[in-house]
């Protein structure tokens, strides 16, 4: 199937609108430099600025205005601590908009580029800090990794946007995915950023995109188009629901204001605020990376014949008995022992497998006697024995097996 992704990364309904969409706060930088002291009357007048001038619903703004009021009055936010007094700031516009990108956070470096900038956000993209950031988090794109079943599994953990050395990280990144017969996206810890920053390119091959309740914003608005449009299968949980469009204020103190001025509109109206993007395939977020390697080696292994087609089952099996765990015939104990050259333990609960002088592995139960090893799919231990175990056969996809008695 050809996929397009570049030209699904926005609609022409939502490219306005998104334009400028951010995660509710930028990917951590730097140890804060010192900010100028500033009191937290100060800090909060500067907010309740922000979002009397910005806030995107204005029937709101007067309840945020109140309840910041309120808190300021009652000494709520008299707290030394940063993280304490954004936690309770935060607590009270929660409480009221519901609204996942409107929050306060502190990082004196971003406010003094702000301040000297003003709050547009592709001025801040432009920063050497920003641009530094970015780099050394290879712009978001922060692991790739080939699975069994020439799988190629990417995690992208933030849309950030430099420009060429952005595009240059993701071209790698589509290019690697390519080469596989089926690709996964992890966008399970991606906040949101840049929709500049949407992977771009062709893939003619399944695509996983895994998802959790900490996918955010422009994260959502990708997993959107997968859901509508079909061009993927989504696989974990249902998204954060933080749809709109937000931009950076700096407020005295060194803090920093997130406050949503626009949304999104899907074609057909509406937009995922507040409820989220289900997933296709519903599982926890832990275990979705598991399912999807499970259907992407059932779905390979409909169209393979021979040994490899046996290995793509084998492959399937092992990451549903991963993402849904079974039970042994027996208590682990009775499998531990000694196996020829090889040693059978129960270690955290689990059963390892040691060629004498070669790498430990683990084993992972698959029903009955029947056991996989956890980074080999082509190969099984089925142990032996009526009542006691009395050895192991070591089976192979190819067809082989290596009977080995228990010593």
């Amino acid at each position: 199937m050809k996929i397009a992704l570049a030209a699904l990364a926005l609609s022409a309904g939502l490219a306005a609108a998104a334009q400028a969409q951010q995660g509710p706060g930028p990917m951590p930088g730097p140890a804060p430099m010192a900010a100028p002291a500033a009191s937290k009357a100060e800090i909060v007048t500067g907010i309740r600025k922000a979002i009397a001038g910005n806030y995107v619903v204005a029937g709101k703004r007067a309840a945020l205005d109140a309840a910041l009021a309120k808190g300021l009055k009652a000494g709520r936010y008299d707290v030394a601590d940063p993280g304490e007094f954004t936690r309770r700031l935060n607590e009270d516009l929660y409480a009221v908009a519901q609204d996942k990108h409107l929050s306060l956070f502190f990082d004196p470096r971003l406010s003094a580029e702000i301040a000297g900038r003003g709050s547009q956000n592709d001025e801040i993209e432009d920063t050497p800090f920003f641009k530094t950031m970015m780099r050394q988090r290879n712009y978001g794109i922060t692991e790739m990794k080939l699975l069994p079943g020439n799988v190629r599994y990417i995690r992208y953990d933030g849309f950030g946007w430099t420009g060429a050395e952005s595009k240059a990280a993701i071209d790698a990144a589509m290019a690697f995915l390519r080469e596989g017969d089926a690709a996964i996206l992890d966008l399970r810890g991606n906040g949101g950023g840049s929709p500049e920053a949407v992977p771009g390119g062709q893939l003619r091959l399944p695509l996983y995109v895994l998802t959790s309740n900490r996918a955010a914003s422009a994260a959502e608005e990708f997993v959107s188009h997968v859901a509508r449009l079909g061009f993927g299968t989504l696989v974990g949980e249902t998204t954060a629901g933080a749809a709109y469009r937000n931009e950076h204020f700096a407020v005295p103190g060194g803090f920093v204001m997130s406050v949503s001025i626009g949304y999104p509109e899907l074609p057909g109206g509406g937009n995922w605020e507040g409820k989220g993007v289900p997933p296709k395939i519903a599982v926890p977020a832990d275990r979705a990376l598991d399912r999807a390697q499970q259907d992407a080696a059932q779905k390979l292994a409909e169209k393979a014949q021979g040994p490899q087609r046996t290995e793509l089952e084998w492959t399937a099996a092992l990451y549903a008995a991963r993402a849904t765990p079974v039970a042994p015939a027996r208590a682990l104990a009775a499998y531990a022992g000694r196996y020829g050259a090889r040693t059978v333990a129960v270690e955290n609960g689990a059963l390892t497998w040691q060629r004498d002088g070669g790498v430990k592995s683990a084993m992972v139960p698959l029903g009955g006697d029947l056991f996989a090893f956890e980074f080999d799919p082509a190969t099984r231990v089925r142990f032996t024995g009526e009542g006691a175990v009395t050895g192991v056969i070591i089976e192979r996809a190819d067809g082989s097996g290596n009977p080995v008695p228990r010593g």
